[in-house]
């Protein structure tokens, strides 16, 4: 374990001086006029209460507190946050819409539909059931809770890391507008409002949108030297053909209306509407590498070969004769439609040479590329929800969420950084979702036991199609595939407050979950025959159905399908239980222990690059967690200072690894992570506040199942026991001193956030290219309010120190390039906000 002396200095002050409540900030109570730190109420456990008499490790944040730390989406939160990893996008899809999201070392960093989330993200009580649109923009949030640890008695599904909750504001019964006009670096704009409108006694409304614009940060500029003749990324097929000059800039709307009654009688009612639409660039894409010389880099190769070699060569080469391979390949117009790459540079006519696949399309300035591909995200989403309340008695309530939602999204990443169609990947997914949540909870015994039962059932379906071009066309997948998912759960837990000084929890959820996946990959170029010398044995010049069994494709009258026919079903059933025991030493101060268990279902590797007679499944994984925690809140409500220490067994674990050019999901292993979360927050003057935080993680494999072992090489770190588990740092640090200086008939705050974070993997390999370093990121902001005004003025900056990492990559070895996305550079913001 490495600790570096910036990490034991930040240790120390953070323990000498506390500062941020684990569970920080959401409904301001009096103490908070009297210089107090105010109260937080969160629904952790279905039921409104103080965050500090959860005996569960939470970080909870109000919209105050995330507009003063520049938190505008899911991914922000990451920073200042212990143990959490939330990255705004995930290797190759191309949208910082999508979310890469690991807690306590537990998490996934796919897009796909084969590999469900690991971390369960909550929209005003919805789960969420894809990665994609998963980032959400926080526009018009009351709070959001982050649960740590598994969360399968009350959350369920897809929550073995823990739970993101977004918490929306619900409509008062006064009439009210704000709204804010942010300016900034990138040519920023961004609008957002808000309209609370009370409509008759009992019933109101409320309408809020929000609109940001902004210029990506990485530049599409013309390669300096000779790229020679070239194959236009346009001749592949492909999710859409969209060009732009830069990459990783924003476009993004969003809506929400609410319509809500409650009239104070035994019913209450919200109906929630929500629309997304991104419009943008992909992600900013750098090559680290191009593995031209590695022996991994079969595509690269072949390229390679085909445009150096004569005919004589080619069809002598090392694996056999190449000349079906270095011939006329396939496009969007048809089969052989492309005049082949064979000895383009040997023939004699310099206007027909063309460029290698190697490493001059390295460009070691980050913040440009010499890519011309496919470069757009595109997102639509949005749903509609229905929450009822009805309170049986006093002390009984029933509740049911109603929710629809739907997602249509595409990207197109060129991810060779080069004019070569070398690495082009598209996608298209299609899914919508439908749940129903009933609850009944309750109290008896004078509140001292409270109570909550429910159900619970999911349906999702989804169409999603993966387009990849690898070398020149020489390898061309098109990726259709179709799934169907339904869970149903009962649930139940309940706290009993036995005397002043302990309490117990029990809880437990019964789950199944069935699975339905037909996949229908397929090359559309025949490289595997044309390896073979078979491409043309058949009727129409297309393979034989001889040739396509020998080969080993599941269907030989479908000779270029890669995917059984059949449709593939996998049904899961599960309990998962929860224990826990909490002691009062005083009024102020919970001492508890618990024990957890969370659970997710395995399904299937779709992305393939080799016909298998099979589908390729994979299993269920599952996380047992012992926490002990102290919560406390001290010295007049001056101090809180909380702390959870935490050992999980983790099994079956989940794992994308690289095979070929295939990303292949895996059951690697088993792992143990221990840990612990400090979170504080102190206000020592009615105008000063300090929070800070400190997480610890050792996050390490046990055991490797053979197949997933990868020995350590010059690229990677590898895969075995006693190695790393990806996106689990040892050490995160943040320190946020706040002070409200009066100036004038006005007030100025200003606030600094720094977050030191010591290295980690982001890949399951542990490509060395691929790991982010330990970083130091410094987020300040000065305000001024008037005492009497209705307006604010805020100029900012984050990532002060411009700390340029990577967020996520993927060593495509079998394609012959290493690439990544880094961070957003240093930028200013100004805004100017109002209320009336």
């Amino acid at each position: 374990m490495r600790i570096t002396q910036v990490s034991l200095a930040a240790l120390a002050f953070a323990m000498a001086v506390p500062a941020h409540a684990q569970d920080s900030q959401t409904e301001a109570a009096p103490e908070e006029a009297s210089g107090g730190i105010r109260e937080i109420v969160v629904t952790a456990q279905k039921r409104a209460e103080d965050v500090q008499d959860v005996p569960i490790a939470i970080s909870a944040f109000d919209a105050e507190a995330l507009q003063e730390r520049a938190v505008g989406n899911v991914s922000a939160l990451s920073a200042i946050t212990p143990n959490v990893t939330l990255d705004a996008s995930t290797p190759f899809s191309g949208s910082s819409a999508v979310l890469g999201a690991t807690i306590r070392g537990i998490g996934s960093s796919d897009f796909a539909f084969n590999i469900d989330p690991a971390v369960g993200v909550y929209l005003d009580g919805v789960y969420l059931g894809r990665s994609i649109g998963a980032n959400q923009d926080l526009l018009d949030v009351e709070r959001i809770e982050i649960l740590k640890g598994p969360q399968g008695t009350l959350f369920g599904r897809n929550t073995i890391g823990g739970a993101i909750s977004i918490v929306t504001r619900n409509p008062g019964d006064e009439f009210r507008v704000t709204g804010d006009l942010t300016v900034g670096s990138f040519e920023r704009m961004q609008v957002r409002g808000m309209i609370e409108l009370p409509i008759t006694k009992g019933l109101s409304s409320s309408l809020a949108f929000g609109m940001l614009k902004r210029e990506g940060y990485q530049k599409r500029v013309a390669y300096p030297g000779d790229a020679g003749d070239y194959d236009s990324w346009e001749l592949f097929p492909a999710a859409g053909y969209q060009n732009a000059s830069k990459q990783g800039g924003d476009d993004n709307w969003n809506l929400r209306g609410k319509l809500r009654w409650d009239d104070g009688g035994a019913l209450r009612a919200t109906l929630t509407g929500d629309f997304t639409k991104i419009d943008q660039e992909s992600t900013a894409n750098t090559v680290l590498d191009i593995l031209d010389d590695n022996p991994g880099a079969f595509f690269a190769f072949l390229y390679n070969t085909c445009i150096n070699s004569t005919p004589a060569q080619i069809a002598a080469s090392p694996v056999g004769d190449l000349s079906n391979v270095c011939g006329p390949r396939s496009s969007t117009a048809g089969y052989n439609t492309i005049a082949g790459l064979g000895s383009r540079n040997v023939d004699g006519d310099p206007l027909n040479d063309v460029a290698p696949i190697d490493d001059r399309w390295v460009n070691t300035d980050i913040d440009k590329t010499y890519a011309t591909g496919n470069n757009f995200s595109k997102l639509e989403q949005g749903g509609v929800a229905l929450d009822l309340e009805y309170d049986l008695t006093p002390d009984l309530m029933l509740k049911s969420i109603s929710s629809y939602r739907k997602i249509d999204f595409a990207a197109g990443v060129d991810l060779d950084n080069s004019p070569l169609p070398v690495l082009q990947t598209s996608f298209t997914v299609k899914q919508e979702q439908w749940s129903e949540e009933v609850q009944l909870t309750g109290s008896a015994l004078d509140d001292a036991l409270n109570f909550v039962v429910g159900g619970y059932i999911f349906n999702e379906k989804g169409d999603l199609r993966d387009f990849v071009t690898f070398a020149g066309g020489l390898l061309q997948v098109d990726g259709p595939g179709t799934v169907d998912t339904t869970a149903y759960a009962a649930f139940g837990q309940v706290d009993w407050r036995v005397s002043d000084l302990i309490g117990f929890t029990l809880g437990g959820r019964w789950t199944k979950e069935d699975k339905s996946y037909v996949g229908a990959q397929s090359d559309v170029n025949g490289i595997n025959y044309k390896l073979a010398g078979c491409m043309e044995t058949g009727p129409d010049g297309l393979p034989s159905e001889a040739c396509a069994a020998a080969l080993g494709f599941p269907i030989p009258s479908q000779p270029f399908r890669y995917y059984p026919l059949e449709p593939n079903d996998q049904d899961f059933k599960d309990f998962s239980f929860k224990a826990g025991v909490q002691v009062y030493p005083t009024e102020d101060v919970m001492v508890y222990g618990s024990f957890s268990q969370g659970y997710k279902t395995g399904g299937w590797t779709t992305r393939l690059s080799n016909p298998l007679p099979v589908a390729p499944t994979f299993g269920e994984e599952q996380a047992e967690t012992w926490e002990a925690g102290i919560k406390s809140t001290l010295i007049d409500r001056r101090l809180q200072l909380n702390l959870a220490a935490f050992s999980t067994k983790y099994e079956g674990i989940q794992l994308n690894f690289q095979e070929g050019v295939s990303p292949t999901v895996k059951n690697a292993g088993n792992a143990r992570i221990k840990g612990f979360e400090l979170e504080a927050q102190a206000a020592p003057a009615d105008n000063f506040t300090i929070t800070a935080s400190v997480g610890y993680l050792d996050a390490y494999y046990t055991n490797v199942d053979t197949p997933a072992q990868v020995p350590p090489s010059d690229l990677q770190l590898g895969v075995f026991s006693g190695a790393d588990l990806p996106k689990a740092p040892d050490w995160k640090i943040n320190i946020a001193p706040r002070l409200e200086v009066p100036i004038g008939s006005g007030s100025l705050v200003m606030l600094a956030d720094w977050t030191h974070t010591t290295g980690m993997r982001n890949d399951t390999e542990g490509t060395i290219l691929l790991l982010r370093p330990s970083t130091d990121i410094i987020n300040a902001s000065v305000s001024y309010e008037p005492d009497h005004g209705n307006w604010n003025l805020t100029v900012g900056g984050t990532n002060l120190t411009d700390e340029r990492y990577l967020v996520t990559g993927q060593a495509q070895i079998g394609g012959g390039v290493i690439y990544g996305t880094y961070s957003r550079p240093a930028e200013w913001y100004a805004r100017i906000g109002f209320e009336f």
